[in-house]
């Protein structure tokens, strides 16, 4: 991780605000010979004081042979990214460059019983499906549910150490940030109109 002070957000609100905002994460780990990782939906919430996150995994894959051996992660939030061009720049001979978010957690994760397994695809089924939905947990098919978590694992990683780069221009004065983020907002992409905006939170009042 690209460690700077003046790209690191030291608000820890603000990070753990990004991710729950950025729930759908990559957790990697290691099987003995590779690097092994998976993208899965989390949920996120504060325990004592401590950062848990839950979610499931199919028991067929090589990340939860790999995580059964190894229960030390990383999970990564990946945020907004765009490039910024040094044309941009009142000075030229700088060279262009990346602004982006991200956040990486370190911690151990754990696998659940079926019980717990069932009661974690509820709470993250609710968390995207309304009550009424034909596609709420509370309305799938007895069957079909035991049937499914046979196949599944759920997980919980209590959070041990999270870094974050939150890199947007903050090593530029004033005239160049206002001039980065008028030429992101002229662009038609989100990820350079979210940039933006990110910039623009942090200017000087």
């Amino acid at each position: 991780m690209y460690k700077v002070p003046y790209f690191t957000e030291q608000n820890e609100e603000v990070v753990f605000d990004f991710i729950q905002r950025n729930s759908f994460a990559i957790i990697t780990g290691f099987d003995g010979n590779f690097p092994v990782a998976t993208h899965v939906p989390l949920e996120i919430k504060k325990e004592g004081g401590k950062i848990i996150f839950t979610g499931h995994m199919m028991k067929n894959t090589d990340h939860y042979k790999a995580f059964s051996q190894n229960e030390n992660v990383l999970v990564i939030f990946n945020g907004p990214h765009c490039y910024v061009s040094a044309s941009w720049y009142l000075k030229k001979d700088i060279a262009s460059t990346w602004n982006y978010i991200d956040v990486h957690a370190k911690g151990k994760i754990k696998f659940t019983g079926d019980e717990q397994t069932r009661k974690i695809i509820e709470n993250l089924t609710g968390k995207y499906e309304q009550p009424e939905s034909e596609a709420a947990f509370k309305k799938l098919p007895q069957e079909y549910v035991d049937h499914m978590v046979k196949a599944i694992i759920g997980f919980t990683i209590e959070v041990s150490q999270i870094e974050n780069v939150f890199k947007l221009s903050q090593n530029r004065d004033l005239k160049y940030r206002e001039n980065i983020i008028a030429n992101l907002e002229s662009l038609k992409d989100a990820g350079s109109h979210a940039i933006a905006l990110e910039m623009k939170i942090r200017l000087p009042e």
